[in-house]
């Protein structure tokens, strides 16, 4: 079996890594915690979460991520184990205790064997040792500039985590527990309501709050899908109450009706000591965020164990430098994965992850290379990370990037029928991969 470097020990490097191994691949796994972090990071374990402990959606049928996550199982995901190992409660979402999750990464990465691991900040590639590169959104400079002078230019936007808050801190008298739809008092949701005066208050301390400053790099731009609830804000008065603030749904059992708009809590961690605030990642200076975020009456006194923090994101051009297996063009042997080659969020670094793995496998070994198709969730994301397009941009797991059906009325229908069909098609990989 063959040597392999695997560089970042995030959820795609921790996921190629263990792949490999219990393959009976050599792995060497390069990370440069716990000696060093990046300005994200702060657990010294490898499969540290940032942005949110959500996986997203946990309905294989009715929801693109939910069937990506589906998918990742009947493969054999490591990490999604882990993940549904280590759940909290979050309604329909798939939300985990991050410092169990990590542990349980760690512990199967140091008890599968064949696995090295070294504790080093890698500023180059060796081309001629097969290499998966995972190193994420936040690749440290020397192998960004070396990834751009020998691979690609890079681009880079912001990605901007949301805060916490304490959950005992929390008034509860303005407040009040259900999920969307739910009956009052049941659910994983706490909910923080506020009238058209407090919200006219609160919008106007947003669009005038400072913000962090922001660093120089070459191009900023803002992903859709992590947009700064400041941004999102300055939109439009009504933005945000059609967004993380909207009301549909979550009756008040205090007025029988829908609030003007509201706030969702969702829990960090299992006993419910930890809140994170839905929706709102930001790059408010701390101060400004307590002001602000305190003006709903729920969170009066709120204790905000973690603020929101704004980070560099960091992906490759990738059309016309990876093929739909994540191999660089022209370097067969080496591979990346996770965000840096253009897919966004933390289901589909994973799926990345697996899949150049399976693919280098498949490659040392002489076996045929396996065409996911755009039948699934993690072949429609790979063909467009490999697909040309004029402005590349990260690609969450959605329907859309499927290929289409034909014509159904009934969109709830058309979501289980594309559901059902990747779930097939990803059985038959399965399969095909384990013969």
């Amino acid at each position: 079996m063959a040597k392999i470097n695997v560089i970042g020990g995030g959820l795609a490097g921790s996921e190629a890594a263990y792949y490999l191994a219990k393959r009976g691949h050599s792995v060497t796994l390069y990370d440069i915690k716990p000696n060093s972090f990046t300005p994200a990071h702060q657990n010294p374990m490898f499969g540290e979460l940032v942005c949110s402990n959500s996986l997203k959606s946990n309905d294989v049928y009715g929801n693109a991520c939910g069937t990506l996550k589906e998918e990742l199982r009947i493969l054999g995901s490591m990490v999604i184990e882990c993940a549904d190992s280590t759940r909290v409660p979050a309604g329909a979402a798939l939300a985990v205790d991050r410092e169990l999750f990590a542990q349980m990464i760690t512990q199967n990465l140091k008890s599968v064997g064949n696995i090295e691991f070294v504790c080093k900040d890698v500023d180059s590639i060796d081309f001629s040792v097969p290499t998966i590169v995972a190193t994420g959104p936040l690749t440290t400079d020397k192998l960004s500039e070396f990834i751009s002078k020998e691979i690609c230019g890079g681009l880079y936007f912001f990605d901007a985590a949301a805060p916490i808050v304490s959950g005992d801190s929390i008034d509860m008298e303005h407040a009040f527990i259900c999920d969307r739809y739910g009956p009052d008092g049941v659910g994983d949701y706490i909910n923080c309501p506020i009238d058209k005066e407090g919200y006219e208050e609160f919008y106007n301390l947003l669009i005038n709050a400072k913000t962090a400053e922001k660093h120089q790099f070459e191009k900023i731009t803002v992903f859709e899908g992590c947009m700064p609830v400041e941004v999102m804000a300055k939109r439009g008065v009504d933005t945000l109450r059609f967004g993380p603030l909207k009301p549909v749904g979550l009756t008040d059992p205090k007025t029988g009706r829908w609030p003007y708009a509201c706030m969702q809590l969702r829990k960090e961690d299992k006993e419910g000591t930890m809140y994170n605030i839905v929706g709102f990642q930001t790059n408010l200076l701390w101060g400004e965020q307590k002001k602000v975020f305190s003006t709903f009456p729920a969170l009066k006194n709120a204790e905000f164990l973690r603020y929101g923090v704004m980070h560099r994101n960091t992906y490759l051009r990738s059309p016309g430098v990876l093929d739909d297996d994540f191999s660089v063009i022209g370097k067969p042997y080496t591979y990346f994965a996770g965000q840096i080659t253009g897919v966004e969020g933390y289901v589909e670094s994973i799926a990345s992850g697996l899949m150049a793995a399976i693919a280098l496998d498949r490659r040392l070994n002489n076996k045929p290379k396996i065409d996911f198709t755009d039948h699934t969730v993690m072949g429609a994301l790979s063909y467009h990370v490999a697909r040309e397009c004029e402005d590349f941009q990260p690609m969450n797991a959605n329907y859309g990037i499927l290929s289409p059906v034909p014509r159904m009325k009934d969109k709830a229908e058309k979501k289980r029928f594309l559901s059902a069909r990747a779930i097939q098609k990803i059985q038959e990989i399965s399969e095909s991969i384990h013969e």
